[in-house]
Protein backbone atom coordinates (compact mmCIF):
# COMPACT_ATOMS: atom_id res chain seq x y z
CA UNK A 1 0.00 0.00 0.00
CA UNK A 2 1.14 3.56 -0.72
CA UNK A 3 0.28 7.02 0.10
CA UNK A 4 1.01 10.67 -1.72
CA UNK A 5 3.86 11.68 0.06
CA UNK A 6 2.58 15.56 -0.34
CA UNK A 7 -0.09 14.74 2.04
CA UNK A 8 0.89 12.19 4.36
CA UNK A 9 3.10 13.30 7.41
CA UNK A 10 4.61 9.65 8.23
CA UNK A 11 6.10 9.40 4.74
CA UNK A 12 8.68 10.93 3.54
CA UNK A 13 9.04 12.89 0.34
CA UNK A 14 11.13 10.51 -1.70
CA UNK A 15 14.16 11.36 -2.24
CA UNK A 16 15.88 12.72 -6.15
CA UNK A 17 18.29 8.79 -5.91
CA UNK A 18 17.36 6.62 -8.51
CA UNK A 19 19.54 4.27 -8.56
CA UNK A 20 18.77 3.35 -4.82
CA UNK A 21 15.30 3.45 -6.10
CA UNK A 22 15.88 1.41 -8.61
CA UNK A 23 17.86 -1.24 -6.83
CA UNK A 24 15.65 -1.60 -4.12
CA UNK A 25 12.70 -2.20 -6.28
CA UNK A 26 14.63 -4.95 -8.32
CA UNK A 27 15.16 -6.49 -4.65
CA UNK A 28 11.08 -6.04 -3.80
CA UNK A 29 10.95 -8.17 -7.40
CA UNK A 30 13.15 -10.94 -6.37
CA UNK A 31 11.09 -11.23 -2.77
CA UNK A 32 7.69 -11.45 -4.84
CA UNK A 33 9.36 -13.88 -7.04
CA UNK A 34 10.60 -16.06 -4.12
CA UNK A 35 7.00 -15.72 -2.53
CA UNK A 36 5.65 -17.06 -5.88
CA UNK A 37 8.12 -19.63 -6.59
CA UNK A 38 7.80 -20.87 -2.86
CA UNK A 39 3.50 -21.25 -3.37
CA UNK A 40 4.17 -23.19 -6.84
CA UNK A 41 6.25 -25.45 -5.01
CA UNK A 42 4.43 -26.30 -2.61
CA UNK A 43 1.54 -27.09 -4.72
CA UNK A 44 -2.03 -27.68 -4.30
CA UNK A 45 -2.55 -30.36 -1.56
CA UNK A 46 -3.53 -27.93 1.00
CA UNK A 47 -6.93 -26.12 0.16
CA UNK A 48 -5.63 -22.19 -0.65
CA UNK A 49 -7.60 -20.91 2.05
CA UNK A 50 -5.78 -22.73 4.93
CA UNK A 51 -2.39 -22.55 2.73
CA UNK A 52 -3.20 -18.53 3.15
CA UNK A 53 -3.91 -18.68 6.50
CA UNK A 54 -0.62 -20.45 7.43
CA UNK A 55 1.34 -17.67 5.48
CA UNK A 56 -0.32 -14.61 7.02
CA UNK A 57 -0.80 -16.66 10.76
CA UNK A 58 3.20 -16.39 10.26
CA UNK A 59 3.45 -13.12 9.34
CA UNK A 60 1.61 -11.99 12.81
CA UNK A 61 5.20 -12.37 13.77
CA UNK A 62 6.69 -9.52 11.98
CA UNK A 63 3.81 -7.14 13.33
CA UNK A 64 3.46 -8.35 16.87
CA UNK A 65 6.73 -5.93 18.30
CA UNK A 66 3.86 -2.87 17.12
CA UNK A 67 1.41 -4.17 18.90
CA UNK A 68 2.10 -2.26 22.26
CA UNK A 69 1.77 1.44 20.66
CA UNK A 70 -0.59 0.35 18.43
CA UNK A 71 -2.84 -0.37 21.56
CA UNK A 72 -2.64 2.73 22.84
CA UNK A 73 -3.82 4.31 19.35
CA UNK A 74 -7.69 5.54 19.56
CA UNK A 75 -9.87 3.90 16.57
CA UNK A 76 -12.94 4.86 15.86
CA UNK A 77 -15.99 2.91 15.21
CA UNK A 78 -15.93 3.92 11.70
CA UNK A 79 -12.09 2.81 11.26
CA UNK A 80 -12.58 -0.33 12.93
CA UNK A 81 -15.56 -1.01 10.19
CA UNK A 82 -13.06 -0.53 7.47
CA UNK A 83 -10.41 -2.37 8.84
CA UNK A 84 -12.45 -5.19 9.15
CA UNK A 85 -14.08 -4.31 5.55
CA UNK A 86 -10.41 -4.19 4.20
CA UNK A 87 -9.50 -7.36 5.86
CA UNK A 88 -12.41 -9.76 4.37
CA UNK A 89 -11.70 -7.95 0.77
CA UNK A 90 -7.78 -8.77 1.11
CA UNK A 91 -8.37 -12.13 2.61
CA UNK A 92 -10.69 -13.21 -0.06
CA UNK A 93 -8.12 -11.88 -2.54
CA UNK A 94 -5.34 -13.83 -1.24
CA UNK A 95 -7.22 -17.28 -1.55
CA UNK A 96 -8.37 -16.65 -5.00
CA UNK A 97 -4.50 -16.07 -5.29
CA UNK A 98 -2.91 -19.15 -3.88
CA UNK A 99 -5.41 -21.27 -5.75
CA UNK A 100 -4.28 -19.17 -8.91
CA UNK A 101 -0.59 -19.44 -8.08
CA UNK A 102 -1.28 -23.57 -7.91
CA UNK A 103 -2.85 -24.01 -11.33
CA UNK A 104 -1.67 -21.27 -13.79
CA UNK A 105 2.11 -21.13 -14.70
CA UNK A 106 4.01 -18.47 -13.22
CA UNK A 107 4.13 -15.80 -15.68
CA UNK A 108 0.65 -15.83 -16.49
CA UNK A 109 -0.26 -15.11 -12.23
CA UNK A 110 2.21 -12.58 -12.65
CA UNK A 111 1.04 -10.62 -15.61
CA UNK A 112 -2.44 -10.97 -14.46
CA UNK A 113 -1.83 -9.18 -11.01
CA UNK A 114 -0.81 -6.35 -12.75
CA UNK A 115 -4.42 -5.79 -13.61
CA UNK A 116 -4.81 -4.53 -9.90
CA UNK A 117 -4.01 -0.88 -10.52
CA UNK A 118 -6.27 -1.03 -13.82
CA UNK A 119 -9.34 -1.89 -11.58
CA UNK A 120 -8.34 0.57 -9.02
CA UNK A 121 -7.91 3.71 -11.54
CA UNK A 122 -11.75 2.75 -12.55
CA UNK A 123 -12.70 2.08 -8.32
CA UNK A 124 -11.38 5.59 -7.93
CA UNK A 125 -13.59 7.14 -10.49
CA UNK A 126 -16.80 5.11 -9.44
CA UNK A 127 -16.42 4.91 -5.61
CA UNK A 128 -13.62 8.30 -4.50
CA UNK A 129 -15.42 10.46 -7.32
CA UNK A 130 -11.74 10.54 -9.15
CA UNK A 131 -12.29 12.01 -12.41
CA UNK A 132 -11.54 9.65 -15.10
CA UNK A 133 -9.97 11.62 -17.91
CA UNK A 134 -9.89 10.26 -22.17
CA UNK A 135 -5.74 9.60 -21.37
CA UNK A 136 -7.05 7.16 -17.98
CA UNK A 137 -10.27 5.91 -20.28
CA UNK A 138 -7.40 4.95 -23.01
CA UNK A 139 -5.00 3.59 -20.45
CA UNK A 140 -7.51 1.50 -18.73
CA UNK A 141 -8.85 -0.17 -22.16
CA UNK A 142 -5.09 -0.81 -23.17
CA UNK A 143 -5.26 -2.78 -19.48
CA UNK A 144 -7.78 -4.80 -20.07
CA UNK A 145 -6.98 -5.18 -24.02
CA UNK A 146 -3.44 -6.85 -22.35
CA UNK A 147 -5.67 -9.22 -20.47
CA UNK A 148 -8.06 -10.31 -23.43
CA UNK A 149 -4.13 -10.79 -25.11
CA UNK A 150 -3.24 -13.39 -22.22
CA UNK A 151 -6.49 -14.90 -22.18
CA UNK A 152 -7.25 -15.30 -25.70
CA UNK A 153 -11.24 -16.47 -24.78
CA UNK A 154 -11.92 -18.44 -28.02
CA UNK A 155 -8.29 -19.57 -28.76
CA UNK A 156 -7.99 -21.53 -26.01
CA UNK A 157 -9.40 -22.78 -22.73
CA UNK A 158 -10.05 -20.15 -19.80
CA UNK A 159 -9.56 -22.04 -16.71
CA UNK A 160 -11.11 -21.55 -13.38
CA UNK A 161 -7.20 -20.65 -12.41
CA UNK A 162 -7.47 -17.80 -14.94
CA UNK A 163 -11.31 -17.15 -13.64
CA UNK A 164 -9.81 -17.05 -9.94
CA UNK A 165 -6.97 -14.46 -10.83
CA UNK A 166 -8.96 -12.14 -12.37
CA UNK A 167 -11.38 -11.49 -9.51
CA UNK A 168 -8.09 -11.62 -7.16
CA UNK A 169 -7.14 -8.42 -9.33
CA UNK A 170 -10.86 -6.81 -8.61
CA UNK A 171 -10.88 -8.08 -4.47
CA UNK A 172 -7.21 -6.41 -4.33
CA UNK A 173 -8.48 -3.06 -5.69
CA UNK A 174 -11.03 -3.16 -3.60
CA UNK A 175 -9.06 -3.18 -0.43
CA UNK A 176 -6.47 -1.02 -2.12
CA UNK A 177 -9.15 1.87 -2.36
CA UNK A 178 -10.38 1.17 1.27
CA UNK A 179 -6.47 1.67 2.36
CA UNK A 180 -6.83 5.00 0.35
CA UNK A 181 -9.84 6.43 2.89
CA UNK A 182 -7.75 4.97 5.88
CA UNK A 183 -5.03 6.79 4.84
CA UNK A 184 -6.39 10.14 5.39
CA UNK A 185 -7.24 9.20 8.85
CA UNK A 186 -4.84 6.05 10.04
CA UNK A 187 -1.07 6.23 10.47
CA UNK A 188 0.48 3.49 7.79
CA UNK A 189 1.93 1.21 10.18
CA UNK A 190 -1.08 1.22 11.91
CA UNK A 191 -2.79 0.53 8.21
CA UNK A 192 -0.29 -2.77 7.78
CA UNK A 193 -0.56 -3.87 11.01
CA UNK A 194 -4.41 -3.77 11.19
CA UNK A 195 -4.38 -5.49 7.47
CA UNK A 196 -2.57 -8.44 8.76
CA UNK A 197 -4.75 -8.88 11.99
CA UNK A 198 -7.96 -8.68 10.00
CA UNK A 199 -6.95 -11.06 7.35
CA UNK A 200 -5.74 -13.80 9.31
CA UNK A 201 -9.22 -13.39 11.28
CA UNK A 202 -11.19 -13.38 8.40
CA UNK A 203 -9.28 -16.32 6.47
CA UNK A 204 -9.78 -18.68 9.58
CA UNK A 205 -13.40 -19.84 9.63
CA UNK A 206 -12.84 -20.85 5.70
CA UNK A 207 -9.42 -22.38 6.74
CA UNK A 208 -10.62 -24.57 9.60
CA UNK A 209 -13.64 -25.64 7.36
CA UNK A 210 -11.05 -27.71 4.82
CA UNK A 211 -8.21 -28.16 7.39
CA UNK A 212 -5.77 -30.63 6.13
CA UNK A 213 -2.92 -31.32 8.95
CA UNK A 214 0.51 -29.70 7.18
CA UNK A 215 3.32 -31.24 6.98
CA UNK A 216 6.61 -30.28 7.94
CA UNK A 217 8.07 -28.74 4.57
CA UNK A 218 5.18 -27.17 3.97
CA UNK A 219 4.79 -25.32 7.27
CA UNK A 220 8.35 -24.05 6.56
CA UNK A 221 7.66 -23.23 2.99
CA UNK A 222 5.23 -20.87 4.54
CA UNK A 223 7.43 -19.23 6.54
CA UNK A 224 9.88 -18.53 3.79
CA UNK A 225 6.68 -16.88 2.02
CA UNK A 226 5.87 -14.63 4.83
CA UNK A 227 9.56 -13.84 5.30
CA UNK A 228 9.25 -12.64 1.41
CA UNK A 229 6.53 -10.73 1.61
CA UNK A 230 6.71 -9.17 4.76
CA UNK A 231 10.89 -8.21 3.04
CA UNK A 232 9.13 -7.33 0.10
CA UNK A 233 6.70 -4.61 1.15
CA UNK A 234 9.48 -2.94 3.21
CA UNK A 235 12.00 -2.89 0.37
CA UNK A 236 9.51 -1.45 -1.57
CA UNK A 237 8.78 1.32 0.73
CA UNK A 238 12.55 1.94 0.69
CA UNK A 239 12.10 2.34 -2.77
CA UNK A 240 9.00 4.69 -2.79
CA UNK A 241 11.69 6.87 0.11
CA UNK A 242 14.75 7.23 -2.14
CA UNK A 243 12.78 7.97 -5.87
CA UNK A 244 9.51 8.76 -7.33
CA UNK A 245 7.29 5.92 -8.23
CA UNK A 246 7.63 7.41 -12.05
CA UNK A 247 11.35 6.12 -11.73
CA UNK A 248 10.40 2.58 -10.09
CA UNK A 249 7.25 1.45 -11.84
CA UNK A 250 8.94 0.19 -14.98
CA UNK A 251 11.61 -1.75 -13.34
CA UNK A 252 8.33 -3.62 -11.62
CA UNK A 253 8.35 -5.06 -15.36
CA UNK A 254 11.11 -7.34 -15.00
CA UNK A 255 9.48 -9.58 -12.33
CA UNK A 256 7.07 -10.70 -15.32
CA UNK A 257 10.70 -11.28 -16.71
CA UNK A 258 11.82 -13.12 -13.63
CA UNK A 259 8.48 -15.44 -13.56
CA UNK A 260 8.61 -16.22 -17.19
CA UNK A 261 12.75 -17.81 -16.41
CA UNK A 262 11.59 -19.20 -13.40
CA UNK A 263 9.08 -21.23 -14.71
CA UNK A 264 11.16 -22.52 -17.55
CA UNK A 265 14.31 -23.58 -15.55
CA UNK A 266 12.51 -24.62 -12.39
CA UNK A 267 8.92 -25.99 -13.34
CA UNK A 268 9.20 -26.52 -16.81
CA UNK A 269 6.77 -24.23 -18.02
CA UNK A 270 6.59 -23.21 -21.58
CA UNK A 271 7.22 -19.80 -22.67
CA UNK A 272 3.79 -18.08 -24.01
CA UNK A 273 5.09 -15.15 -25.92
CA UNK A 274 1.10 -13.84 -25.80
CA UNK A 275 1.77 -13.91 -21.88
CA UNK A 276 4.87 -11.50 -22.23
CA UNK A 277 2.73 -9.11 -24.69
CA UNK A 278 -0.28 -8.56 -22.63
CA UNK A 279 1.32 -8.16 -19.30
CA UNK A 280 3.64 -5.70 -21.08
CA UNK A 281 0.46 -3.56 -22.57
CA UNK A 282 -1.17 -4.03 -19.13
CA UNK A 283 2.15 -2.97 -17.21
CA UNK A 284 2.78 0.09 -19.83
CA UNK A 285 -0.65 1.70 -18.87
CA UNK A 286 -0.60 1.22 -15.80
CA UNK A 287 3.27 3.15 -15.73
CA UNK A 288 1.05 5.80 -18.08
CA UNK A 289 -1.31 6.36 -15.33
CA UNK A 290 0.98 6.59 -12.75
CA UNK A 291 2.99 8.88 -14.84
CA UNK A 292 0.48 11.06 -15.63
CA UNK A 293 -1.09 11.27 -11.86
CA UNK A 294 2.66 12.02 -10.72
CA UNK A 295 2.35 15.18 -13.46
CA UNK A 296 -0.78 16.38 -11.86
CA UNK A 297 0.70 15.81 -8.42
CA UNK A 298 -1.85 13.27 -6.97
CA UNK A 299 -1.27 9.18 -6.77
CA UNK A 300 -4.58 7.57 -6.82
CA UNK A 301 -3.30 4.35 -8.87
CA UNK A 302 -0.84 2.35 -6.78
CA UNK A 303 2.25 0.81 -8.08
CA UNK A 304 2.13 -3.09 -9.82
CA UNK A 305 3.35 -4.70 -6.09
CA UNK A 306 1.70 -2.32 -3.50
CA UNK A 307 -1.50 -4.78 -4.00
CA UNK A 308 0.05 -7.64 -3.38
CA UNK A 309 -0.32 -9.38 -0.20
Amino acid sequence: MTQNPATTPDIPVPANRPLVGVFWMLVTGACFIGVTALVKYMGPRLPSAEAAFLRYAMGLVFVLPMLRSLLATPVSKRQWGLFGTRGFFHAGGVILWFYAMTRLPIAEVTAMNYLAPIYVTVGAAIFLGEKLAARRIVAVCLGLAGAAIILRPGFREVSTGHLAMLLAAVVFAGSYLLAKVLADEARPVMIVTMLSIFVTIGLAPFAFTVWITPTAQELLILAGVAFFATAGHFTMTLAFASAPVTVTQPVTFLQLVWATILGVVVFAEPVDIWVVLGGAVILGSVTFITWREAMLKRQVTPPAHATKF
